[in-house]
């Protein structure tokens, strides 16, 4: 019976033990949990690139777009070509009826009938002369001027008869040079855009009016991008400058340029100061461009390869110096240290002197507001 009774103390005392035991067991190790320190937010120096660019926004345009008019007024009577065709030059686009109106017509007519009454009446008269110059009773000079006159009204008989014919046929020839109302093409290229359709009228281009534009025909193995760039960056440019475009109709691809051209005035645009810019595609990647994409361009100003960086968000700067906070000696503690910082793109920023490879940067704290 004793036995029985020592065998029960001692395992209630174990059973003690063991309570007692894991009690401090889980809660030392709450304790040091609790006082484990966090590793803060940071960014670690590598090595990279850095590059510096300006903005464009414009289009593809064809280097040399030439709008097709006609010298002669009438009606669009056929239609040769259409937009996306390639046509060589004298390849003919248009042919143009004429279409004069009655008044153009009667004076044509009158015109021509009035010279030729003049002319008659001129050959009478030099008839005459003749017959008097034989005799000697008029002198050679009389004689000469009656025979300009008539070689004169020869000659306004020809263009009024020629005039008169080019009315009503639309078509003539001049020695060996055919003058017809068929509009033919002054390059070779591709049509891009048909203005006008059979049946609508056509006013001729002259030097007091701009005459109805027709066509639009443009050589596509040369090609631009226009567009503008913002006044604070027109600065940094230079003639010869690499450009990457991005066209928005072609997602993920990238046409390499050069800007060729740097306008000497600004415009404005959208209340902005702009200077219009263009820059020659040397090489398209493989891509199919059309006049009229819309596309930005990144110039690349500057280019900084193989060097330490940061981003620029991690950087303090005060009294024009540089600053940035690295671990401690002690846990969770920061140290500020000064770098020397080189070019930025507004996100990163190369470091020249202060920093090496791999080390690690604090982010800087998140200020918070707070509100009573």
């Amino acid at each position: 019976m004793a036995k029985r009774k020592t065998k029960k103390r001692i395992w209630i005392a174990l059973a003690i033990v063991i309570i007692f035991g894991g009690g401090s067991f889980f809660y030392l190790n709450g304790q040091s949990s609790g006082n484990e320190i966090e590793e803060e937010p940071h960014v670690i120096a590598e090595i990279g690139s850095v590059v510096e660019k300006a903005l464009a926004v414009g289009t593809i345009e064809p280097d040399n777009e030439i709008q097709v008019k006609s010298k002669i007024s009438g009606v669009v009577n056929q239609i040769y070509a259409e937009p996306g065709d390639f046509v060589r030059e004298g390849e003919p686009l248009i042919e143009v009826r004429p279409d004069p109106t009655p008044l153009e017509l009667a004076e044509a007519k009158r015109s021509l009938e009035r010279t030729e009454i003049e002319k008659e009446n001129l050959s009478k008269e030099l008839e005459r002369m003749e017959t008097l110059l034989a005799r000697n009773l008029v002198s050679q000079q009389e004689y000469d001027r009656i025979a300009q006159q008539f070689d004169d009204v020869e000659v306004r008989e020809q263009i009024n008869t020629e005039r008169l014919e080019l009315l009503e046929s639309g078509r003539i020839m001049m020695g060996e040079t055919l003058i017809e109302s068929v509009i033919r093409a002054p390059i070779d290229g591709y049509i891009l855009e048909k203005m006008v359709d059979v049946g609508e009228p056509v006013v001729p281009l002259t030097s007091y009016q701009a005459g109805t534009a027709l066509m639009s025909i443009a050589g596509m193995e040369q090609l631009l991008f226009k567009g503008t760039v913002d006044e604070i960056d027109v600065g940094k440019m230079e003639e010869g400058m690499t450009a990457e475009i991005k066209i928005g109709a072609l997602p993920g691809q990238v046409v390499i340029g050069e800007v060729s051209r740097i306008s000497l005035k600004a415009k404005q645009q959208d209340n902005a100061t702009v200077f219009p810019i263009e820059i020659r595609i040397i090489d398209t990647q493989g891509s199919v461009l059309r006049a009229g994409y819309s596309a930005n361009a990144d110039i690349i100003i500057e280019r900084v390869e193989n060097i330490i960086t940061i981003p620029e968000r991690v950087v303090v700067m005060r009294d024009g110096k540089s600053f940035v906070e690295v671990p401690g000696d002690q846990p969770g503690s920061r140290e500020e240290k000064e770098i020397e910082l080189g070019l930025s793109d507004a996100i990163t920023v190369a470091v020249l002197d202060g920093m090496e490879e791999g080390e690690k940067v604090l982010e800087r704290p998140t200020k918070t507001l707070t509100v009573r």
